[in-house]
């Protein structure tokens, strides 16, 4: 009896945890596609969606954004990557206990703190443009691929690494062959959350953008005044995209861990 309470409960609550983060998104996906400016329902139209694309300033400051967040996360990723390798290869525990602490501290630091250092550090090296923000970028893009590869790591079977080298590979063969396949998933996953989270980012781009129009800077430019409905609609095309990325990373990981464990018991 308690244990169909608990499962109700849990349902409740899942269904409430949902409800509240996607009914915003669903709200925003209707609007869309409607045919007026307003927060009443006029009728279906796609009017939106053809002004996105005759909009220079919010193009421009999407290709701007997917700059930045390309190039932070792929460098942020070999960075995040090579340093859990690292500090997981470690022997000193004090050495990896304080790297971990000291890598955590862009995740916990408030937004507006690191915003506002960078921007003195980057006026004080006179540096401007897209360089800056993409350093800026790479720096809260780092720590979340490093703690995404890290348990990776610590689920490889070291015994598979040594027969490598047994069996003739040298420390960089056996890496690739043996260790990179193993904490691939943990890359991408780093490599995704990266990318997000620099489309995401707002505080830090505002202090470190200078002349460079990103497009949540933009946005918030617009909402002195109103919001274009465009937005939504390129919210929503953002949305699908994302949601539809998310979905054939986690099907191939799943098909992955599936073929592993018929091998394995094959094996």
């Amino acid at each position: 009896m308690m244990q169909k309470k608990n499962k109700a409960l849990s349902g409740v609550y899942v269904a409430l945890l949902m409800l509240f983060l996607y009914l915003p998104i669903f709200v925003l996906i209707v609007f869309s596609f409607n045919s007026s400016k307003g927060y009443s329902w006029t009728g279906f139209s796609l009017k939106w969606y053809v002004d996105l694309f005759s909009n220079e300033l919010i193009l421009n400051s999407l290709k701007n954004t997917l700059i930045v967040a390309l190039f932070a996360s792929v460098f942020a990723t070999v960075i995040g990557a090579s340093a859990a390798v690292g500090v997981f290869s470690m022997q000193n525990k004090y050495a990896k206990s304080v790297i971990r602490s000291v890598t955590n501290i862009p995740l916990v630091m408030p937004e507006i703190v690191m915003g506002i250092s960078l921007m003195l550090l980057f006026a004080f090296l006179n540096m401007s443009g897209f360089v800056p923000l993409i350093i800026a970028h790479i720096s809260f893009c780092v720590p979340t691929v490093f703690f995404s590869v890290l348990p990776k790591l610590r689920q490889i079977n070291k015994n598979m690494y040594e027969a490598a080298l047994d069996l003739g590979c040298n420390p960089v063969q056996a890496f690739f062959k043996v260790v990179l396949p193993e904490i691939m998933p943990g890359i991408i996953t780093g490599f995704l959350m990266a990318l997000t989270y620099s489309l995401d980012d707002f505080v830090i781009s505002y202090f470190t953008a200078g002349n460079v129009q990103t497009l949540s800077i933009t946005i918030y430019s617009m909402v002195k005044k109103r919001v274009s409905p465009e937005i939504n609609a390129l919210s929503t095309i953002m949305f699908v995209v994302v949601l539809l990325v998310l979905l054939v990373t986690n099907i191939r990981s799943i098909k992955t861990e599936t073929a592993k464990q018929k091998k394995m018991m094959h094996i």
